[in-house]
C-alpha cells in the first residue's frame, strides 16, 4: 500500500516542477476524502497540482472563477428556458452547472478566488461539502460520486473586490498556505513553458541568460517598496519568451536593452503600484532592470537608453 501510494505520488510529481511538500499535503488531503483551500499569490502552481492529481486519478477537473456573477443558479445549474416553454419542467431539460457536473462525474470542483464569490453561493457549496449531495428543484437529490472534492484558492494579498471569508467557510476546508517557489524552481518552470534552457547568467548560453534575467527581474518586483503587488512566475515566462523572439530579429545590439523592452511589455500590466506612490510601472521596472544589470559588483556602467 505504501509503495503504491509513493508510486502514484511520483507519477503525479512528474507533471509539477518542485512543490514536493505541497503536493504531498494536497494529495494526502484529497486521498483522505477532504476538501482543501489553497491560499497564496497567483502563479504558484496551485491549479497545476490539482490538474496533475485529477489526470492521474482519471477524474474531471471543473474550473470555476469566483466573482460576483457566480450565483447559486450558475453554480448548480438551470432548466433550459426554451424546452421549459415547450415541455414544462422536467429532469431531462435541466442543464447541470459546474457543481453538479463535478458531483456527477466524481471530479474536482476548483474555485479560483473564492473570496470574490457571493455569500449565498458559498452557502450552496457548504451544503454540498457537508452532505455530498444537493437538492435541485424539479429534479431531485443529486448525490456525488466518491471522488468528488471541492477545492478552492484565494489570494490574501489583493483585497480589491474581495470579501472576508467567514469562520463557517474556513471550518469546512483544510487550508494550505502556498508561497512563491525558489529561483531555481521558477527558472525550471520558465524553461518548461518556453522551451529555453536554464543555467546561470554566466553559463555561456544566451538563451539560459535570458531565463536567468527574466526570473531575477520578476522576483525583484515582489519586494520593491513602491509596489503592493509583484508579478508571478507567469511574468517571467512571458518576459523570457518575448526576449527570445526579440533576439531573433537582430535589432538589439545588446542583451540589456532587449531585456528591458521585454520586461516593460511582460511585467508592466502585472505589477500593482502602491496607491500612495506617484511612480509609474515603467519607472519601477526600469529601476529593477538597472539594479539587475548595472548595480552588481563588477558590472559595467549603464549607457543611455534614450
Amino acid at each position: 500500500m505504501v509503495a503504491t501510494s509513493r508510486a502514484r505520488r511520483d507519477a503525479i510529481a512528474d507533471g509539477v516542477v518542485g512543490r514536493r511538500r505541497e503536493l504531498d499535503l494536497t494529495l494526502a488531503a484529497v486521498s483522505a476524502g477532504r476538501d482543501i483551500l489553497l491560499e497564496g499569490p497567483p502563479g504558484t502552481s496551485k491549479s497545476t497540482m490539482l490538474r496533475a492529481i485529477t489526470a492521474n486519478w482519471g477524474v474531471p477537473f471543473v474550473l470555476v472563477e469566483g466573482n460576483a456573477e457566480l450565483t447559486p443558479a450558475r453554480l448548480v445549474g438551470h432548466h433550459n428556458p426554451a424546452r421549459v416553454l415547450r415541455e414544462g419542467y422536467s429532469p431531462e431539460n435541466f442543464v447541470p452547472g459546474p457543481l453538479v457536473e463535478a458531483m456527477q462525474g466524481g471530479g474536482f470542483l476548483y474555485i479560483e478566488e473564492l473570496n470574490r464569490a457571493p455569500e449565498d453561493t458559498l452557502n450552496v457549496l457548504l451544503g454540498a461539502m457537508a452532505e455530498r449531495e444537493v437538492t435541485v428543484p424539479r429534479v431531485g437529490v443529486i448525490t456525488a460520486l466518491p471522488t468528488f472534492r471541492v477545492l478552492a484558492s484565494m489570494n490574501p494579498f489583493d483585497n480589491v473586490g474581495t470579501a472576508r471569508i467567514s469562520d463557517s467557510v474556513y471550518d469546512r476546508w483544510c487550508r494550505l498556505a502556498v508561497g512563491y517557489q525558489d529561483a531555481g524552481e521558477e527558472a525550471d518552470i520558465v524553461a518548461v513553458r518556453t522551451g529555453l534552457p536554464t543555467g546561470s547568467a554566466g553559463s555561456g548560453s544566451a538563451a539560459a541568460q535570458l531565463v536567468a534575467d527574466a526570473v531575477a527581474i520578476t522576483r525583484a518586483t515582489r519586494s520593491h517598496p513602491e509596489l503592493r503587488r509583484g508579478s508571478s512566475v507567469r511574468g517571467a515566462i512571458d518576459l523570457a519568451a518575448i526576449a527570445a523572439e526579440l533576439a531573433k530579429l537582430g535589432t538589439y545590439p545588446e542583451r540589456e536593452r532587449l531585456v528591458l523592452d521585454a520586461a516593460l511589455l511582460a511585467l508592466s500590466g502585472r505589477i500593482g503600484v502602491d496607491e500612495a506612490s506617484d511612480v509609474t510601472p515603467e519607472a519601477v521596472i526600469t529601476e529593477i532592470w538597472e539594479n539587475h544589470f548595472f548595480s552588481l559588483p563588477g558590472a559595467r556602467r549603464r549607457e543611455s537608453t534614450g
